[in-house]
């Protein structure tokens, strides 16, 4: 039993985090031209809007809030009089809130995937196993929400910091019920699988847009020698 959760709880967190490092960096330099999201829009918009908006408010609320909640410590938040009761009860009611949205959105993305014919015809299976995949790891932690009721502060949350700081001790996750073990298992998986997926477009936010320069359009004169040219700059542009 020592060996198997030394294994589960030690190695597989490391192994699927070298995966994920390396894995991407692998990919950016040797299939950079398939580095995004494999859009289907132009197939069909109506259902992909909704599951998209609500899946990626509801995942990324769901990052900051994992992150917030199992990487600090409460004797930080003990600081600011927010006791562990407190920290449980709003991450719980938070949870649901946002935990739902992201269900409801990746099982919509899904159903596209499955019932709309053109998306399917267009799609591959690493489509539908990445989808599978998150709906797996988010309904186990919507699951833990509603009906798990265990307080991860003192257990979950120490383990995952001494993944982060490199002093792991899987004698921590021993008492945690299997639904908890199910949900950071499966979520380490994805993790490691990220890297051969569409999921690589996270890394490509366009932050940079906002930042670039005027984009100048030219359009030639319609009368004249024909050798004089009219410039236009596009809306808030400059002119070039």
């Amino acid at each position: 039993m020592d060996l198997v959760y030394e294994l589960i709880f030690t190695v597989f967190p490391y192994l699927c985090l070298t995966v994920f490092v390396l894995g991407h960096a692998y990919r950016y330099v040797t299939d950079r031209y398939k580095w995004n999201a494999r859009s289907s829009e132009f197939l069909e918009k109506k259902s992909l809007f909704w599951g998209a908006i609500l899946f990626h408010i509801g995942i990324i609320l769901t990052f900051v809030g994992h992150a917030g909640g199992l990487l600090i410590p409460q004797t930080y938040y003990d600081l600011f009089g927010i006791t562990g009761d407190m920290h449980l009860s709003i991450a719980h009611w938070t949870g649901e809130v946002v935990g739902i949205a992201a269900l409801l959105g990746c099982l919509l993305l899904l159903g596209r995937r499955l019932f709309n014919l053109r998306v399917r015809a267009a799609g591959t299976f690493n489509d539908l196993f990445t989808l599978g995949a998150l709906a797996i790891v988010i309904g186990t932690g919507v699951y833990n929400v509603f009906f798990g009721r265990y307080n991860v502060l003192y257990s979950v949350a120490p383990w995952i910091r001494g993944i982060v700081t490199f002093s792991p001790d899987p004698d921590l996750m021993r008492p945690v019920p299997l639904s908890f073990k199910i949900h950071v298992t499966a979520a380490w998986a994805l993790l490691g699988f990220s890297p051969f997926s569409r999921l690589v477009h996270i890394w490509s936010v366009p932050v940079f847009y906002f930042f670039r320069r005027h984009i100048l359009f030219r359009r030639r004169a319609t009368g004249g020698t024909g050798a004089e040219a009219l410039s236009s700059p596009a809306p808030g542009g400059k002119e070039g």
